[in-house]
């Protein structure tokens, strides 16, 4: 799906929708599905009214799985979301809306499976192939039940941004890890990559690291992009995740059209 962006030389600028701890965790309130629902709608209606591409849906529970499974109720919420905010996005003429979600932290089958059933574009993967540590415990990757799945449930129209070197899969300072954890991804079914570094000089050499293996393939940045920075870090990158930036700082808060709007004018001028 993201090879379009590739060969027309443009960027897809996604907002991070967050949303509200989903049922059955432990932060859970009473309403807070309603709450993500109202935020997700009135998020993606501003993303979309100020020139963005697409969205993810991302749980924000503060406490998540590390494996490959997760509640029903976790996986019945996004999908009610992901199909409203489908909808909204047809109704507002807006088919193309590029639509992704993520079961947090490494939910890859579920997720698959609210995309499929929902209506969604793409999933994020944290852990495709390999291992990662992270603050509640290893991830590692189960590649094969994943790819099963996949194929079971006829998902091959559902893209796979899958992380190699960001804010969830750390990786070593050896760029040629990062190279083979591609060659990975690519022969066990996935293509599109996710990176991200907070140094600019870093980032840039993920990507390029990236497109060394393919340079056809699909690399969106995860994160640490804002208005001032956009056009130097999207240089060689087909497109990028946009959090704190589009919410006004305010990580988790309701995405501000202003914002959006400055961002993709900026993106728009270094466009081929």
């Amino acid at each position: 799906m993201f090879e379009r962006y590739v060969e027309t030389n443009k960027k897809c600028i996604m907002g991070m929708i967050h949303l509200r701890p989903m049922p059955n965790t432990p932060f859970y309130k009473d309403g807070d599905i309603e709450r993500s629902l109202e935020k997700a709608l009135t998020d993606a209606k501003t993303l979309i009214n100020g020139g963005a591409d697409g969205c993810l849906l991302q749980t924000v529970d503060r406490v998540y799985p590390v494996t490959d499974d997760t509640d029903y109720a976790r996986v019945a919420t996004l999908a009610m979301i992901t199909t409203k905010v489908r909808d909204l996005a047809n109704k507002m003429g807006k088919e193309d809306f590029v639509i992704g979600c993520q079961l947090m932290t490494n939910c890859i089958t579920p997720t698959m499976a609210v995309a499929k059933c929902a209506g969604a574009d793409w999933i994020r993967c944290t852990a495709l192939v390999g291992g990662t540590s992270g603050g509640l415990g290893n991830i590692q990757a189960e590649t094969l039940k994943v790819m099963n799945y996949r194929r079971a449930i006829g998902a091959w129209n559902i893209d796979m941004v899958c992380e190699v070197a960001s804010k969830h899969y750390k990786y070593g300072n050896d760029l040629s890890e990062v190279k083979g954890l591609v060659g990975m991804i690519l022969y066990a079914g996935g293509y599109s990559i996710e990176v991200c570094n907070p140094d600019e000089q870093v980032n840039e050499d993920l990507v390029k690291t990236v497109k060394s293996v393919n340079p056809k393939l699909p690399v969106i940045l995860g994160g640490d992009t804002n208005v001032e920075n956009c056009q130097r870090r999207l240089r060689y990158a087909d497109g990028a995740l946009v959090g704190s930036c589009f919410e006004g700082g305010k990580w988790g808060e309701f995405i501000i059209e202003e914002i959006v709007d400055e961002y993709c004018r900026k993106i728009r001028e270094i466009e081929g």
